[in-house]
């Protein structure tokens, strides 16, 4: 096993909706474990009241020693870049990026690990331009597209976008193994 990606659901969503589940057997044909978060109790409380237990989850799903990479869609996609400044992950995936959440104390952040993003230019939730302001701050991989916020005519790009991310991150040290061996 490669390592574990952890993959999380937007609000309007769930573990089998389209995006997530096409990851995740992008992810298992590639060798990785994929698991799908399942938020939907947590959404039933609210949009900013789910986003603290949501990233407990989360962090909950990590297993310490494994190479982890974080997949999220909207709100999936900003609980997983809270989480990675959290936890120690190899990377980020991240579909339809909400830069912010309106009354959610944090903005979002994510770790320093390679990032990817992917968002369309028609999305009318989460505005396209300070998505590729934040993509360009942190030296990101950013996947435009002509579609709104559900991207849903472009699932078989995403997932050959992810499929590269995935081959990508195989070829960099896995540095906590590497922390292992030293100790």
């Amino acid at each position: 096993m490669k390592g574990h990606v952890i993959l999380s659901h937007g609000s309007d969503s769930g573990p089998e909706g389209t995006k997530v589940k096409a990851l995740a057997a992008v992810a298992v044909a590639a060798g990785w474990r994929a698991s799908r978060a399942d938020y939907r109790d947590l959404d039933a409380r609210g949009m900013v009241a789910c986003i603290d237990p949501r990233i407990a989850r989360l962090r909950h799903k990590l297993r310490p020693g494994e190479r982890t990479i974080l997949v999220g869609s909207s709100m999936g996609a900003f609980v997983s870049g809270l989480a990675s400044t959290e936890m120690a992950v190899a990377g980020l995936f991240l579909i339809a990026l909400p830069l912010e959440i309106p009354g959610y104390a944090r903005a979002f952040d994510a770790a320093h690990v390679p990032i990817s993003v992917v968002h369309g230019w028609n999305d009318e939730i989460c505005p396209a331009a300070e998505v590729v302001a934040f993509a360009r701050q942190r030296r990101a991989t950013l996947l435009m597209v002509p579609d709104s916020h559900r991207l849903a005519d472009h699932v078989e790009l995403i997932a050959e976008h992810f499929r590269l991310f995935l081959s990508a991150i195989e070829d960099e040290p896995d540095l906590a193994a590497l922390a292992d061996i030293a100790e």
